[in-house]
């Protein structure tokens, strides 16, 4: 079969069980263009051909006996390099840990591989996920795959894993999001990315950014495959305690393909008007495509609080990423990007009158989200308000006003963060230049069931997350 490296998750299973391709040519399919396109791409940071070539091999060899399957069996994937795992690096994007081996894989790395799943390596990061624009020093810019000559941002802090899924170099990635950093490159390279309620999924064994506002999610080229993968991840885990006991659906079965007689939310205010007009435009028309699918698309203005997220978020996230890194800065600041070391140094200036009042807006705006919510199956808004800015880009003109690159790229996904609600970004439009643009989905707690089943039902009305690059 031509391009398997196009093929979805869902539709690499189907092929896989009924025999119809062999493991080994799905993952040697990855590994070739992975050593053709990634050293312009620069999306992974390590690549285990040997590994996952043997694991295919056995992989094939449990179908030619009959023995039971999982739901992503002989199926490649990649981590973003701060997933733990056994006997394979786990840098954090950062030469501090260029040499750390773990003993013991993350859970979500282990349940990916009870359910067949194959490694095929670790993906570049904003060093220690801290950083929107998808930027790294020490192992390089991870380039933006819609438009590599002019070199554009592939969106932070997850950049490996949009470019790897939007370059077809893995069908499918984990990333984390703490501000939106699974969210923000999804928008950017043109996938879809879903970052789970607040406990849904298991942290344990990833490297902490800021625990309470830290999420580990799919990203895909579809919503189909984000379900599919959070099929296999979600659940309780003692060895995360702020993981929710609460059943796992079976997210599949959630995509009825439609929409209709759901109630969506459109967030004009702080959102629509605070995008670029190419942005606005793409959304509302996504907006006006899911009204004509069945949905009752009515307003909803959540200004008032949201406002306010980024003077909450930059405390807590300061403060919690200076506990970690306390003692590294001290003994080892030298081999951080100055960039990093200087933004983590702020959480020292933090007090703890500012944390707890950071913490009581936090809950305001987690009411105000859940009321909205109340009324509503899911908001609406885009992603990010701008579309994927050159890698030198420092400033741009939003829809009421200029803004520094890094404060625009966050500006719609962290107040999600601090809710903990779950939101996906998927493609919802292009610019007259071929570049992507995000539209943002946000759900009830614990209901990514509609989240996914939304998106899904769009992108069965519409073709955006089907077009690719082209790479030569």
């Amino acid at each position: 079969m031509a391009e398997l490296f196009w093929a979805s998750m869902t539709e690499l299973a189907r092929l896989i069980a009924t025999k119809a391709v062999s493991p080994v040519e799905v993952v040697r399919a990855h590994l070739d263009r992975i050593a053709t396109l990634d050293p312009g791409l620069e999306a992974y940071i390590t690549v285990c051909p040997e590994r996952a070539l043997d694991l295919a091999r056995a992989a094939e060899g449990a179908l030619m006996v009959g023995q039971p399957i999982g739901p992503l069996h002989g199926v490649p994937y990649a981590l973003k390099d701060l997933y733990d795992t056994a006997g394979i690096r786990t840098t954090g994007g950062s030469r501090i840990f260029a040499e750390r081996v773990p003993q013991a894989d993350a859970t979500v790395a282990r349940r990916l591989g009870h359910a067949g799943a194959i490694l095929l390596g670790k993906l570049n990061m904003v060093e220690f996920a801290y950083g929107p624009e998808g930027l790294n020093s020490h192992y390089g810019h991870s380039r933006n795959p819609w438009d590599r000559a002019a070199h554009r941002m592939a969106g932070g802090s997850s950049s490996g894993s949009g470019v790897a899924v939007a370059a077809g170099l893995a069908p499918g990635a984990l990333g984390s999001d703490t501000g939106g950093s699974i969210r923000i490159p999804a928008s950017l390279c043109g996938i879809t990315g879903l970052k789970p309620t607040y406990g849904r999924v298991s942290r344990s064994g990833v490297l902490p950014l800021a625990w309470s506002m830290d999420h580990v999610g799919p990203m895909t080229r579809s919503a189909a495959d984000c379900a599919l993968m959070l099929g296999a991840i979600a659940g309780y885990d003692a060895a995360d305690p702020s993981t929710s006991v609460l059943p796992v659906p079976d997210y599949a079965a959630a995509l009825s393909g439609t929409v209709k007689g759901l109630r969506i939310g459109l967030l004009r205010a702080f959102f629509l008007e605070g995008a670029t007009p190419e942005v606005r435009s793409a959304v509302e028309a996504a907006a006006a495509t899911l009204a004509g699918g069945g949905a009752v698309v009515d307003e909803v203005d959540l200004a008032a609080v949201m406002t306010h997220a980024a003077a909450a978020s930059m405390p807590i996230v300061a403060c919690e990423a200076l506990a970690y890194h306390a003692e590294l800065l001290r003994t080892r600041a030298a081999e951080y990007d100055p960039d990093i070391a200087r933004r983590l140094r702020v959480g020292a200036f933090v007090s703890g009158m500012h944390y707890v009042r950071a913490q009581q807006v936090r809950a305001l705006v987690r009411e105000a989200v859940d009321a909205a919510l109340a009324r509503h199956d899911v908001l609406l808004a885009p992603s990010t308000p701008i579309v994927a800015p050159a890698v030198d880009a420092r400033e741009v003109t939003l829809g009421d006003g200029p803004s520094d690159v890094r404060s625009a790229l966050i500006r719609f996904t962290r107040p999600f963060n601090l809710s903990g609600h779950p939101a996906c970004s998927l493609p919802c439009g292009f610019t007259p230049a071929g570049l992507p643009v995000g539209l943002q989905l946000v759900g009830r707690p614990f209901d990514e069931a509609t989240v996914l089943r939304v998106a899904d039902a769009f992108q069965h009305l519409t073709d955006f997350h089907a077009r690719r690059p082209v790479l030569g």
